[in-house]
C-alpha cells in the first residue's frame, strides 16, 4: 500500500488514540508517540502500530500517535483507517483478522 497523502483517524477522548500518517521520502516506519501510559505500554503501542502497517504493506511513513489509553484492537483499527485514507482507498477494504 502506497501512502500518498496525510491522514488522520481517531480522537483525543479517553480510551482512544489519534493517529496521523504522513508519507516520507526515507525508507522505514517512523513513530512519534505521546501517551499518558508510555512508560508502561509505550513499547507495546509502537509494536502494534508497526506490525499493523507492515501487515498492510506500508513503508516510508511517519506516524504521529496521541494515545489516551487505547486498547490494542483500537490502536490497530485507527492505524488501518488512517492508512487506507492516506493511500486514497475508498472501497474494497481488507478488514479481516490477521493472527
Amino acid at each position: 500500500m502506497k501512502i500518498i497523502n496525510n491522514s488522520i483517524a481517531g480522537t483525543l477522548e479517553s480510551s482512544d488514540i489519534q493517529i496521523i500518517i504522513e508519507p516520507k521520502e526515507e525508507a522505514g516506519i517512523e513513530i512519534e508517540l505521546k501517551s499518558s501510559v508510555e512508560k508502561q505500554f509505550g513499547k507495546q503501542i509502537r509494536r502494534v502500530i508497526k506490525e499493523t502497517l507492515e501487515d498492510l504493506g506500508v513503508d516510508n511513513v511517519r506516524v504521529i500517535a496521541a494515545d489516551k489509553g487505547a486498547l490494542d484492537c483500537t490502536i490497530k483499527a485507527r492505524v488501518q483507517c488512517a492508512a487506507y485514507r492516506a493511500a486514497g482507498i475508498k472501497e474494497n477494504y481488507v478488514w479481516e483478522v490477521i493472527d
